[in-house]
């Protein structure tokens, strides 16, 4: 079988939103970490997710290695590429999302492509060009703290023409035309790319929305968004006949062993669930300034997991406050103070698997990446929804082992929790 649904995620647990996505809607499908091996084993998928850590690398190498996964999904016969990031559109001026998608709209030979984050079941929704979460404008939303990409303006068309050789080349496509339907939504991306546009931002307030859109690109060579528009995409490959009517997730049972938590991301979601897994379990955690001064280490951390894991589940955890991140970036700079974090958190990893660990839950993009690398975890199957956007998936390989990699602002407070009690 030839991939029908090659997709590039720009992070880890990016590629799980999608891939839970595609799977929700009966299209079976199998997540790299990392670029694809040289075989062809995993094209026994009709869908493939490759999750790439792209997301804050510098706009040259992004732009490389999303050509390379690019090429490869193509060579596999990938009638469709779907590039994927985040619901918040995490970016800077120089990038990634716009390069990327100019790439990729280079690799594919498409005119025009979509643009559409949205996400409504986690109170995503795009208005005139402009990216809300909840009722208020992503700008004001705890997005604009974020360590990394922070997230200071809410004009989708702005952002992206930042990002793009040319702000010209971006339009939109504004409510009245999306709640009219496919065939108007249709009639203006050809009028848009008759106009010399080829980045169509797309006005989206519900689910509807972006299943109309969605079977709007049946022939597009390139989609981009968040992984709401993905929800339609099964179904153009169906009519087609490419696909058939098929389960897409994979069951899990609950299992014993022990049980972590490891959370690397600030976002306010995370903050707020780390603070309630404090409550009922014990939580350790890190200060990217105290391992930089060698006064907390992968052995102190260690040691004081096994003093625990076997009671109960444990979590280790570098969340802060914008306050706190502020004075640690001051002491350490941004890139030090993050990998300092990452690699600590990776060590954990490594270590509580060796502890028993059969399940674990990761919350951060970046830390999940790290996390699977330390592993040495190449592949996941997606398993059952824990929360929208968040599925349980399984690592291939001899030992498996049960993940949950959670976007750090996806989740209500009591997730962590929630999550476990599916696979106990």
């Amino acid at each position: 079988m030839t991939i029908l649904l090659g997709c590039i995620a720009d992070d880890i647990t990016g590629g799980t939103d999608l891939a839970l996505m595609l799977g929700k809607h009966g299209m079976p499908v199998i997540q790299t970490v990392g670029l694809p091996p040289a075989d062809d084993t995993l094209a026994e998928s009709p869908a493939v997710v490759v999750s790439l850590k792209i997301r804050t690398a510098p706009v040259g190498e992004a732009v490389e290695t999303s050509r390379t996964a690019c090429r490869w999904l193509l060579s596999r016969g990938a009638r469709q590429i779907f590039f994927k990031y985040c619901s918040t559109f995490d970016s800077t001026r120089e990038g990634n999302i716009g390069p990327v998608t100019e790439a990729l709209l280079a690799e594919t030979g498409d005119k025009i492509t979509p643009v559409c984050p949205a996400f409504p079941a986690n109170q995503r929704t795009v208005y005139q060009g402009h990216l809300f979460v909840g009722s208020g404008l992503l700008s004001e939303s705890g997005m604009r703290h974020h360590p990394l990409t922070p997230m200071t303006d809410s004009n989708l068309m702005r952002m992206l023409g930042e990002q793009v050789r040319s702000a010209d080349t971006v339009g939109l496509i504004p409510y009245p035309e999306i709640e009219a339907g496919p065939e108007a939504i249709a009639a203006r991306f050809e009028e848009l790319a008759s106009e010399g546009k080829r980045f169509a931002v797309t006005d989206t307030l519900t689910d509807a929305h972006l299943f109309n859109i969605g079977n709007v690109c049946r022939d597009r060579k390139l989609v981009t968004g968040g992984s709401g528009i993905a929800m339609g995409l099964p179904t153009n490959f169906r009519r087609q006949g490419l696909l058939g009517h098929t389960e897409g997730l994979i069951p899990l049972k609950g299992i014993g062993g022990a049980a972590a938590i490891i959370a690397g991301s600030c976002s306010e979601a995370t903050r707020v669930q780390v603070d309630h897994l404090a409550k009922n379990h014990p939580v350790y955690t890190l200060d990217p300034v105290a391992i930089s001064e060698g006064r907390q280490g992968t052995d102190a951390i260690v040691s004081w997991a096994k003093g625990h894991i076997e009671r109960g589940p444990v979590g280790i955890v570098s969340t802060a406050g914008p306050e706190k991140i502020a004075e640690i970036q001051r002491k350490l700079g941004r890139e030090k103070a993050g990998q300092m974090i990452e690699a600590a958190l990776a060590a954990a990893a490594a270590a509580l698997r060796d502890m028993g660990l059969t399940k674990l839950i990761v919350a951060g993009g970046e830390t999940s990446g790290a996390v699977l690398r330390s592993l040495n975890i190449r592949s996941l199957r997606i398993g059952p929804e824990i929360e929208p956007g968040v599925p349980w998936t399984m690592s291939t390989g001899k030992q498996p082992l049960y993940l949950a990699l959670k976007s750090g602002n996806f989740g209500s407070i009591d997730f962590f929790s929630t999550a476990l009690e599916m696979v106990s």
